[in-house]
């Protein structure tokens, strides 16, 4: 009978080890919002696209973490020096450190520009100009204070938001 009580123990001790190390690994993969100097030190303080340097706007830049070293970081930049055109569907950047997905579709390591489209679009962009991706926003009617640009978390999702239309950003 002492044997089968130290076969028990040995078993309920594994068990509970395997979901505490389960819950420390969930709970690390869970994405986190960078602010103040964190947040500072992962924003750029310009960005480069088509041929041009552009100045963060600091005020309008955000971050999240996904575990301990996988980062996303959006922000608009200052495109008074751009042309027109380029201005009208580029407003901003977005750097990710591993693939991601926006709303589903799938987004590779990298740098790229983006603009939020008066259609409903999120538009990114690699760094000459080409679009990448075209996806559509939802728009939250609930939003307290809209903002130019910023993340939020909701739930276990995080929202990138221009004013009130969002995407969703997700890990792969």
């Amino acid at each position: 009978m002492n044997r089968w009580k130290k076969y028990v123990l040995v078993m309920v001790a594994l068990l509970l080890s395997s979901i505490s190390s389960a819950a420390v690994v969930t709970a690390q993969d869970s994405p986190v919002l960078l602010t103040g100097t964190d947040l500072s030190r992962v924003v750029p303080p310009g960005f480069y696209f088509q041929g041009l340097s552009a100045t963060t706007q600091a005020r309008n830049s955000a971050a999240v973490r996904f575990g301990t070293t996988r980062f996303v970081i959006a922000g608009l930049v200052d495109t008074s020096g751009y042309a027109a055109d380029v201005r009208e569907k580029y407003e901003g950047f977005l750097i990710t450190d591993s693939a991601i997905t926006i709303n589903g579709s799938g987004l590779p390591t990298g740098a790229y520009g983006f603009g939020f489209s008066n259609d409903g679009k999120l538009n990114i962009l690699d760094l000459g100009g080409k679009e990448i991706l075209s996806i559509s926003t939802k728009k939250d009617g609930q939003l307290a204070r809209p903002r130019p640009l910023t993340m939020i978390k909701s739930g276990n999702e995080i929202r990138l938001y221009s004013r009130r239309d969002y995407v969703v950003i997700g890990t792969n």
